[in-house]
C-alpha cells in the first residue's frame, strides 16, 4: 500500500513535470526543489532565499524536505509558473533587464520584489520611475584617484540624449557628459566589493572611460540600471528604425565576455611580462593596471577571423624570460600581441572569450572602429 508520503511525493513530481514548472519561475533555473505556497510558483534554492524576504506575501517549502497538505498541492496544481507568469509579467517592459541564475543577487532580488511585491508589471504608472525617460538623483560614485566614494548628482536625459554626473550638489555644470549612444551599464558587485556595485562606461574622444557607483537601496540602483536601458533602447530604435527589438535588446546593455589578470609584454616583445587586469567588452580588449582604473592603460581591436585575427594558445618560441606558464598569441594584421595566464583553466577562458569575438563577422560600423585603432597614434 503507498503511504501518504509516496503519494504526495509523486504528487509533487506530477506538478513539476507540467509545462513551465521544470524551471525556476524567477531566473530560469532548471530543477526548482523549492515552491512559495502562497504564490503558486516552483523556484530555485536561491531565489527561495530571496522570496523569503517578502515573507508577507510570498511564503517558502521545499519540494523534498518540508510536508505539504493536500489543498496546498491543490493550489500550487491551478496556478504554476507559466499562469503566474501571465499575471505578474504581463506588462514588461521590453527593455526591462530579466536577470537569469548567473546574474548578482541585487537584480534577482528586485526583479522578485517588482513583480509580486510592487506589481510594477501589471501597472504601467508602477514603471515611471525608469521609463519616463529623465531621472534625476545621487549616487555614490568612485573618485578617479583617490578611490574614495563621494556623493555626486546624476541626471539622466533622454531628450538629450545623455547622463550627465555634477561633482558639487549645486554646480551648474556636469563635471562629466557621458552620450547614452557609446553608454553601457553593468552590475559588479564582486569587482567593485559592494552589493549594489554598477559600473557604467562610455567613450570619451573614442578611449572607454569607466565609472563605478553603487546606492545603499538595491530597487534605487535597479531603476538607475533599467532607466540607462529604457534610454538606450529608444536609441537605438531611432537609430536603426528598421531593425527589430530582438536585434536591439543584446546591444541595450551588454556584460563583458571575460575579465580577469594576465601577463603581457610590449609591442618590440623584448621587455618583461607585467600583470594588468584585462576586460574583454565586446571587440575591446582593455587593460587596467587596477581593476578599478577610470580610463584603461590601452585597448586592443580584436577583429574577425576572415580579416586576419587569429587567437593561438602558446606564446612563440623565440620569447625569453619569466612569465606565467600558459601563454596566448593574438595575430592582428599589423602585429602580435602576446598575453600569459598563471592557469590552464583561465588560458582556456581567454581564449575561449576571443575565439567567440573572431569567428563573428564585423557589422560595417565595427569596420569604422577598426581603423581609428590601426591609426590611433
Amino acid at each position: 500500500m503507498t503511504s501518504d508520503h509516496e503519494m504526495i511525493r509523486q504528487r509533487v513530481k506530477a506538478l513539476l513535470d507540467k509545462p513551465g514548472n521544470g524551471n525556476c519561475a524567477d531566473c530560469g533555473a532548471a530543477g526548482p526543489e523549492w515552491a512559495s505556497y502562497t504564490l503558486g510558483v516552483f523556484v530555485c534554492h536561491s531565489c527561495s532565499g530571496l522570496h523569503r524576504n517578502i515573507a508577507q506575501i510570498s511564503k517558502v517549502k521545499s519540494l523534498i524536505l518540508d510536508p505539504w497538505t493536500p489543498s496546498e498541492l491543490e493550489f500550487m496544481d491551478s496556478v504554476g509558473n507559466n499562469a503566474a507568469k501571465a499575471i505578474y509579467e504581463q506588462l514588461v517592459p521590453a527593455f526591462y533587464y530579466c536577470p537569469t541564475f548567473k546574474d548578482c543577487t541585487v537584480l534577482r532580488d528586485q526583479w522578485i520584489r517588482a513583480k509580486y511585491e510592487r506589481k510594477e508589471f501589471l501597472c504601467v504608472e508602477k514603471q515611471e520611475p525608469y521609463s519616463a525617460g529623465y531621472r534625476e538623483g545621487f549616487l555614490w560614485k568612485r573618485g578617479r584617484d583617490n578611490g574614495q566614494y563621494l556623493s555626486r548628482k546624476f541626471i539622466l536625459s533622454e531628450r538629450e540624449g545623455v547622463l550627465k554626473y555634477f561633482n558639487k550638489h549645486d554646480a551648474k555644470e556636469p563635471k562629466a557628459i557621458m552620450k547614452i549612444n557609446t553608454l553601457n551599464a553593468t552590475f559588479q558587485p564582486s569587482k567593485m566589493g559592494t552589493a549594489h556595485g554598477l559600473q557604467i562606461t562610455y567613450l570619451k574622444d573614442n578611449s572607454t572611460r569607466n565609472v563605478f557607483v553603487y546606492h545603499e537601496d538595491g530597487k534605487e540602483i535597479v531603476d538607475w540600471f533599467n532607466g540607462i536601458r529604457a534610454a538606450r533602447l529608444r536609441y537605438l530604435q531611432v537609430a536603426f528604425p528598421l531593425a527589430l527589438n530582438s536585434e536591439l535588446l543584446p546591444k541595450v546593455t551588454r556584460n563583458y565576455l571575460k575579465e580577469g589578470y594576465m601577463e603581457k609584454t610590449g609591442p618590440k616583445h623584448t621587455e618583461g611580462f607585467k600583470k594588468r587586469w584585462f576586460t574583454m567588452d565586446d571587440r575591446r580588449l582593455l587593460y587596467f593596471k587596477d581593476p578599478l582604473d577610470a580610463y584603461a592603460r590601452g585597448e586592443v581591436f580584436i577583429g574577425s577571423q576572415e580579416n586576419g585575427y587569429i587567437v593561438l594558445p602558446n606564446l612563440p618560441s623565440t620569447i625569453q624570460g619569466y612569465h606565467w606558464p600558459f601563454g596566448i598569441t593574438i595575430v592582428t594584421p599589423d602585429r602580435k600581441f602576446l598575453f600569459a595566464c598563471e592557469t590552464e583553466v583561465e588560458q582556456k577562458e581567454w581564449i575561449t572569450a576571443f575565439l567567440t569575438v573572431i569567428n563573428r563577422p564585423m557589422l560595417p560600423q565595427e569596420y569604422a572602429v577598426e581603423a581609428y585603432f590601426k591609426h590611433k597614434p
